[in-house]
């Protein structure tokens, strides 16, 4: 199935390390380059932000998720191709499945964690077949990515579970894992 839409989650803030802004421009720029749609959470600030600005300036499709809660908090970008405003989080990460064909996972806090493990227990449960890219810029899932070993090592994740979280350093390694041509 070829890739039309990809997922984003990351974060609202921008994080300390300029490289994840950086990461995040690039991969806006990157997927507009290739005609490949955003899906984000639809706010107006942080990497979300950094992200669809960068798509945006360089053309691209850029559709906004956000639940109605949000939507002062995290200041909605009202400039994005879609956005749609919706009730729950839970309906924000069913219309953000609903609409994308693969799944990458940049640095963020308790969201984009929430965002990639429910996705990846989606999989698990064969509720979709589509790929999850952790990208892990400047090793900031290194920890994470550790613990996910050590959760198969004590038998509470299975080896084949773990394979599915696919993971790259950079947006040009995802882009390739995605089999997303230069």
């Amino acid at each position: 199935m070829p890739i039309r839409n990809i997922a984003v989650f990351c974060a609202s803030a921008n994080g300390v390390d300029p490289a994840y802004q950086a990461a995040a421009d690039d991969l806006g720029r990157a997927l507009a380059a290739h005609d490949i749609g955003i899906i984000y959470g639809g706010a107006k600030v942080g990497l979300m932000c950094a992200v669809a600005e960068a798509a945006l300036t360089h053309g691209g499709h850029v559709v906004g998720v956000i639940p109605e809660v949000l939507v002062d908090l995290e200041v909605a970008h009202e400039g994005v191709t879609e956005l749609h405003v919706v009730d729950t989080m839970h309906t924000r990460k069913a219309l953000m499945g609903e609409k994308s064909d693969a799944f990458i996972i940049m640095p963020g806090g308790f969201g984009t964690l929430e965002e990639m493990f429910e996705v990846l227990a989606w999989q698990t449960l064969r509720l979709h077949d589509k790929p999850i890219v952790l990208l892990n810029i400047n090793g900031f899932y290194d920890q994470l990515l550790g613990f996910l070993d050590h959760a198969v090592g004590q038998g509470m994740l299975k080896q084949k579970s773990r394979e599915i979280l696919l993971v790259a350093s950079s947006v040009e390694a995802a882009l390739e894992i995605l089999g997303i041509a230069k």
